[in-house]
């Protein structure tokens, strides 16, 4: 049971519902996938795009399928996408999350002085990628972890964010960025010790013991 469970503790980082407006998924649909289909993850972080979702109580869904459901966000910045951990009411008033064109520098300072995690998500992906960035706008200060396992990478796309934290000796974190029900838990993050909100995931985060793993080879 994930309330009486011990080490290790394995999360996907990264999904969306239909919240976001390019979800598909119901929160209920992901637990009930999880469960039916014995995926070894207990539990995942709703990453809503451009927002965080302060309305959404997922505590009774969380309890009756003895899964762990957090919150955090995706941003959208001129280094490309960034999900952001340990969101507060008052780290949004720092910056718009709805904008298209949040500087990354602001998104990491805000972070820094709310307790909160940056991380740039699939950023071996083009366009909306870190790597495809870097050439332009030169390595970002305060980066400190990156997704190396995105569920939705094609081609080269985790081969080239492994590449670049292994350059810069950035941490590696793994979602599956789940937007369909049956994409959760592709690719997931394993930390030591227990994670039951949000602050512990920051904790955990800043801690740097985890490690990102990714299922899709086994599927």
């Amino acid at each position: 049971m994930f309330g009486q469970q011990s080490n290790p503790v394995i999360l996907d980082l990264h999904t969306h519902s239909i919240k976001s407006d390019d979800g598909r998924a119901k929160v209920q649909n992901y637990c009930q996938w999880i469960r039916n289909r014995e995926l070894p993850i207990d539990g995942f972080v709703l990453t809503e795009h451009r927002q965080f979702d302060l309305e959404s109580d997922y505590s009774s869904l969380a309890k009756s399928f003895d899964l762990c459901i957090l919150k955090g966000a995706e941003v959208e910045t001129e280094y490309g996408h960034v999900l952001v951990f340990g969101v507060t009411e008052a780290l949004m008033g720092e910056f718009d999350f709805s904008s298209i064109h949040l500087p990354l520098a602001q998104v990491i300072e805000a972070a820094a002085r709310h307790h909160a995690v940056p991380v740039p998500c699939h950023p071996g992906r083009k366009r909306v990628g870190m790597s495809a960035h870097l050439a332009e706008f030169g390595i970002p200060d305060g980066v400190r972890i990156v997704e190396i396992y995105n569920g939705g990478s094609r081609d080269q796309e985790d081969t080239i964010a492994q590449a670049m934290a292994t350059e810069h000796n950035y941490l590696g974190i793994g979602g599956s960025d789940a937007h369909i029900v049956s994409h959760v838990g592709r690719c997931a993050t394993r930390f030591p010790g227990q994670i039951r909100d949000e602050r512990e995931l920051v904790e955990a985060l800043n801690a740097g013991e985890f490690e990102a793993l990714t299922f899709r080879d086994a599927a």
